[in-house]
């Protein structure tokens, strides 16, 4: 089926008399006949259901949905993004290894990085995203597990050169994992490429109504753990707290990663979803392709708008041709660079908190990403722990004002800029 088919129907197929929509199963735990056959579970000799803080028949049916969308081989919910870029890293790497990625990412997951799980023992190195190749190559370690970045970087709408990424990662031995949060599969499907594994907050585009928190891997398949066997040992070498099961062997290239993210980090973890906030998200992807097509749209009127204006200093925006990144939006992102818009307003982080101030229609949230327009200083907020050579490296100036178009009529936002921006 194609994309916008998928987004219907990819997942779940109602039987005979069943709910045609996915059903919410709210339940923690699920009935069996016999000691034996849940045993069987905790064994991983058959799969089934025996407790929600793993997996939920709901959550499965939605991940599903996404894993077809963005063509990949397996894929698990999450409680958060954050737990999913969390998960995506910890589970091939750990004390002792080395992770290179973009230094252009969302503020808490370079908090994450940085500071959290360097206290577990695990080093980052962050890289300028418009690296040349061999800087790029430079950063690698023999002990460097994964390079990880943004499809579109929040807030810095830096475009990510995939495959430049994906031939330096694979060089050395590691996949690349790409968060693709903002572009989401209807815009950018990383796999096709050269990424290997993608996270996605769900809270965003994915849901489309900021109505849950959620998040998501998704395995494509192709990277070959065995070929670098003494690498990743968690993948390819008995795991004791089951048996002696190796991954690889057991669920092949194409279920291996998820499995053992499912098994063995939820288990210990628990970062699981609810039922209800997985359901929500399988209902907004019914309408993905409609409403990025509107978001993008709507993004592309406001950044012309704000480019022509007197008071505002600069914009960034990939669909706006001279972009710094209109020509990697024109081979990565050929439908459209998301609804989000960065700009500085003249008069620097004072005016732009009065233009803010000024807003009547879009709403000071500490969001992105949805169907109603919000509008956040970054630099106050959601990166607000990072020093003023960190926000460089980010790409998040002082001034920067990220601006998540919405889904409303495009001449009543351009209208709302207009008269926020003249009591400036």
């Amino acid at each position: 089926m194609n994309f916008d088919t998928n987004c219907l129907h990819a997942g779940y197929r109602p039987g005979n008399g069943e709910p045609r929509n996915i059903p919410i199963i709210q339940s923690t735990t699920f009935r069996y006949e016999t000691s034996e056959d849940m045993g069987r579970l905790f064994d991983l000799e058959a799969s089934g259901y025996f407790y929600t803080r793993l997996q939920n028949p709901t959550s499965d049916a939605v991940a599903a949905r996404l894993c077809a969308l963005e063509g990949g081989t397996a894929a698990m919910l999450l409680s958060s993004g954050q737990a999913a870029n969390f998960f995506a890293v910890f589970n091939i790497a750990s004390a002792g290894d080395h992770i290179v990625a973009s230094s252009a990412i969302y503020g808490g997951t370079y908090n994450l990085f940085a500071v959290t799980m360097k206290r577990m023992g695990i080093e980052f190195t962050f890289v300028d995203p418009d690296c040349s190749e061999e800087e790029l190559n430079a950063a690698f370690q023999p002990n460097t597990k994964a390079l990880f970045g943004e499809t579109i970087a929040n807030p810095a709408l830096t475009v990510l050169d995939i495959e430049k990424f994906a031939k330096a990662a694979h060089a050395h031995g590691a996949p690349l994992i790409v968060d693709n949060t903002f572009a989401t599969p209807a815009l950018c499907r990383p796999f096709q490429w050269g990424a290997d594994i993608v996270t996605h907050s769900t809270t965003k585009y994915l849901d489309g109504h900021a109505a849950a928190v959620g998040g998501a891997i998704v395995d494509s398949g192709n990277f070959d753990w065995n070929a670098h066997k003494d690498k990743y040992p968690g993948l390819t070498t008995p795991d004791d707290s089951y048996h002696g099961v190796t991954y690889t062997e057991r669920f092949g290239l194409g279920g291996a990663y998820i499995t053992k993210a499912v098994v063995q980090l939820m288990r210990d973890f628990g970062s699981s979803p609810a039922p209800m906030n997985a359901w929500l998200v399988g209902m907004g992807m019914e309408t993905l392709p409609l409403r990025m097509a509107r978001h993008c749209a709507n993004a592309q009127g406001v950044a012309e708008f704000l480019q022509k204006h007197e008071k505002v200093a600069w914009v960034r925006y990939a669909g706006l041709p001279g972009d710094k990144y209109y020509e990697l939006a024109q081979k990565y992102l050929p439908s459209g660079c998301c609804g989000v818009v960065s700009f500085g307003v003249k008069g620097g982080r004072a005016a732009a908190e009065r233009f803010m101030a000024g807003l009547k229609l879009a709403s000071i949230a500490t969001h992105v990403a949805d169907a109603k327009t919000c509008v956040l200083h970054p630099a106050s907020a959601t990166h607000r722990q990072m020093n003023d050579q960190e926000l460089a490296a980010a790409g998040v100036s002082p001034d920067l004002v990220r601006f998540s178009v919405g889904i409303e009529d495009v001449n009543d936002l351009i209208a709302d800029l207009e008269q926020a921006l003249e009591q400036v």
